[in-house]
């Protein structure tokens, strides 16, 4: 007997569903953007106020089910009250970073050129890199951010691979059986078929939450059949 695959969900019911999802989202809330879909490829537009904002849109559009990738065409308009010069957003960024308990605000470096952050340096963790750049994306008058921090490696390969593998099995947004993973020189490459862009993301959180990851490459397919 053969058996049939389902097809892929409709473009309009994907559409309808990020839209919901964005208007559901309260980082995101009434901010007029726009939503395309073609093949399950999803184009955001339209302008928002803040970078927090605009990363939000992009998150709440990936979490939605039949997504296979975000195109993020929305651009930022800061409203008077929230223009400021790079040496104002320099300041609050290091401000911001030295009041965060976990974070090692020495060993990070912060650039900033007409509201683009620049982070460059060394971490020992990798949720450290990711949660540098969630602080600098509250920081009123940031456009955009190029996020250079790297991990220092401080474990065996063989260590790295282990931890990634038993964090996986732990978590509970994860079908752990359908994932290799793979390790050089500090980086984790994850590859096999995950059932959405939410698994897909746990997955690379996963595998950043091991001791000395510095990189990871999230290669996961999303099969939403």
């Amino acid at each position: 007997m053969t058996m049939t695959t389902p097809s892929a969900r409709p473009d309009e019911d994907v559409r309808h569903d990020v839209q919901d999802e964005l208007e559901w989202d309260a980082q995101v809330g009434d901010s007029p953007i726009g939503v395309g879909v073609k093949d399950g490829v999803v184009t955001l537009t339209g302008e928002v106020s803040s970078y927090m904002v605009k990363a939000a849109a992009v998150a709440a559009a990936h979490r939605v089910r039949g997504v296979k990738a975000v195109a993020d065409e929305i651009t930022i308009h800061l409203p008077a009250f929230a223009e400021r010069t790079d040496a104002d957003i320099a300041q609050a960024i290091y401000a911001a970073l030295h009041w965060h308990t976990f974070m090692p605000a020495d060993r990070i470096h912060v650039t900033v050129a007409q509201g683009v952050v620049t982070l460059k340096g060394a971490v020992e963790w990798g949720f450290q890199l990711r949660e540098a750049e969630q602080v600098v994306r509250s920081i009123a008058g940031v456009r955009a951010i190029a996020n250079l921090l790297t991990v220092a490696p401080h474990a065996q390969i063989a260590d790295i691979k282990q931890q990634v593998k038993q964090a996986l099995l732990r978590s509970a947004e994860v079908e752990a059986k359908g994932i290799t993973v793979e390790v050089q020189n500090a980086t984790v490459t994850l590859k096999g078929e995950v059932h959405s862009f939410a698994e897909k993301h746990a997955a690379e959180r996963a595998a950043w939450a091991a001791p000395g990851v510095s990189a990871v490459d999230n290669q996961l397919e999303v099969n939403t059949y």
